[in-house]
């Protein structure tokens, strides 16, 4: 857990290499890998302090570690927030929230074009312990409003949205909230801090799949929330003590370094997302495209103005066809032609992957939740890496041209 706020003159280029805890007596210039399930104390008496809270120092592995609290200081510092608590996972971060934030008889509202596994969660599981969900369009302020109670304690959005890139206006969320004494999330996955920072737009916490473009690899799996110091000590951290989300230090060391260049991935990313997304709307094959930097997008005029001007390296597309079978089945055609990219569920790595959402993120919903998001069965997403523009695209026509 983070424990000081970062020098604020400090440029966000330059808190993605430095920000961390303060090098060892060794004088190490990259951050220490620390593996260690345990911390010899200095006394029984400083002992006790530390594991009261009421002194620093680490205790024991699943409370926190040297590297893991680094990644979660730079993060921090990035997304401009008082105080970072890291988990094993995006989807640990949500469960972290819920179970630090809600009880039984509290109601959530909730995007539903959200992560299919975000929605299941939500409305699903956290429904057996008593906590009411509704799900509303993303983009329609007054739907929000109209689904809130007076049990509502939290928004959560997530903005892109998970494959249709739908963009909600945080500002306008975290004023509904705030009017109504509830709290808003953002899931930032999609943006990152290097294009989106929410708390800076009303946002009350921000939550990461550093298993995405934080990381950038590919590598390995870490999940994040982002808020004041006080909600950070108070209400995630005795979740994680009992409950054990606790992320692994290799893993934070890993995701810790991918921050390095998480500013230059994200730019470049999205350039080769920009130009792929125009490719695409002037295919034959291809219906339509979702993308936020392009002027079609419904929401682009509000994209640009959150996300310092950019698309981000995500979009989706949906292939021509005359029914939601033969949709299937060209999607499928397209992904089975790839020679060169990858068809894989994840995103956020510096290769291209390619995934069919209904089938896959979204598979777990009924086919009434799959509309409801948009995720038809003709959709294709596109998370874009790095690979030369021309390979991307000659690799994306050869299914495409091939109906």
């Amino acid at each position: 857990m983070t424990q000081k706020k970062s020098a604020p003159a400090l440029h966000r280029d330059t808190l993605a290499v430095r920000e961390a805890v303060a090098r060892s007596q060794y004088g190490e210039n990259s951050e220490a890998l620390y593996l260690t399930s345990g911390y010899v104390q200095p006394s029984a008496e400083s002992a006790a302090r530390r594991f009261a809270g009421e002194e620093d120092g680490f205790t024991y592995g699943r409370y926190g570690n040297p590297t893991v609290a680094s990644f979660e200081q730079r993060l921090a510092a990035l997304e401009g927030a008082e105080a970072c608590m890291s988990t094993a996972s995006g989807m640990s971060a949500i469960l972290m929230m819920c179970m630090g934030l809600l009880k039984a008889g509290d109601h959530v509202v909730c995007s539903q074009s959200m992560f299919g596994s975000t929605i299941k969660l939500i409305g699903t599981d956290l429904a057996k312990f008593g906590v009411a969900s509704t799900f509303v369009p993303q983009t329609d302020v007054a739907a929000w409003q109209a689904a809130m109670t007076p049990n509502t304690k939290l928004l959560f959005a997530e903005t892109p949205t998970n494959p249709l890139t739908e963009v909600c206006d945080i500002r306008a969320l975290a004023d509904l909230a705030h009017n109504a004494g509830a709290l808003l999330c953002v899931d930032n996955c999609f943006a990152t801090p290097a294009l989106q920072r929410p708390l800076a737009l009303g946002a009350d916490i921000v939550m990461h799949s550093g298993t995405k473009y934080l990381d950038g690899q590919g590598r390995v799996m870490a999940g994040a929330l982002c808020a004041s110091q006080e909600m950070v000590t108070k209400t995630f951290l005795p979740v994680l003590k009992s409950a054990g989300m606790t992320l692994a230090p290799f893993n934070a060391w890993v995701v810790l370094k991918g921050l390095e260049t998480l500013d230059i991935r994200m730019r470049a990313q999205s350039a080769s997302a920009l130009a792929l997304a125009r490719w695409l709307e002037q295919h034959p094959g291809v219906a339509r495209v979702h993308y936020p930097g392009l002027a079609s997008h419904p929401q682009h005029a509000l994209a640009m103005a959150q996300q310092a001007g950019c698309g981000g390296a995500v979009l989706s597309f949906e292939v021509k066809a005359a029914s939601p079978e033969q949709g299937r089945e060209r999607a499928f055609q397209v992904l089975d032609a790839l020679q060169v990219l990858s068809l894989s569920t994840n995103l956020g790595d510096t290769k291209s992957l390619l995934a069919h959402p209904a089938s896959t993120s979204h598979g777990r919903l009924t086919e009434a939740q799959r509309q409801d998001a948009g995720v038809v069965q003709s959709l294709i997403r596109v998370a874009v890496g790095l690979e030369h523009l021309d390979d991307i695209q000659a690799d994306i026509d050869r299914g495409l041209s091939s109906f």
